[in-house]
């Protein structure tokens, strides 16, 4: 068995692709930016996290219905340096929610959220520092 991807079902897909791309920097497979599918690759690593309209998936899965309620996720992206991202995310309008701060003696983390409301973790760590 392989771990293919992450999908979140998202109700505004022009917006969840821009932040993933523009905002979080991952690279887009195909450039679908009106959807209702693309999937997300960092820079290194296999893990993907893939974008499919909600509606879409409604017509499949009825009990899922408009609107999410409630975390149902949250994407954990390790990055080497948790300042300089913050930094670049701020300026391409990102808002933190939390950090970068402490989260353990071995991680650093700072929050965020997509224009869906799922929670986006940025771990940095700090054994892998040298």
């Amino acid at each position: 068995m392989e771990l293919a991807q992450v999908r979140l079902l998202v109700g505004d897909f022009t917006a969840c692709y821009r932040f993933y791309a523009d905002v979080l920097g991952l690279k887009p497979q195909s450039g679908a930016t009106d959807g209702p599918y693309e999937k997300f690759s960092p820079t290194t690593g296999s893990a993907g996290i893939a974008l499919q309209d909600r509606a879409m998936m409604a017509e499949v899965l009825g009990e899922l219905g408009d609107h999410a309620t409630g975390h149902r996720s949250l994407v954990v992206l390790r990055v080497d340096d948790l300042d300089a991202y913050c930094e670049r995310l701020a300026e391409r309008g990102a808002a933190l929610l939390h950090g970068p701060a402490p989260l353990t003696d071995r991680m650093r983390v700072a929050h965020l959220k997509d224009p869906e409301g799922n929670l986006v973790e940025l771990q940095e760590w700090l054994l892998l520092r040298g």
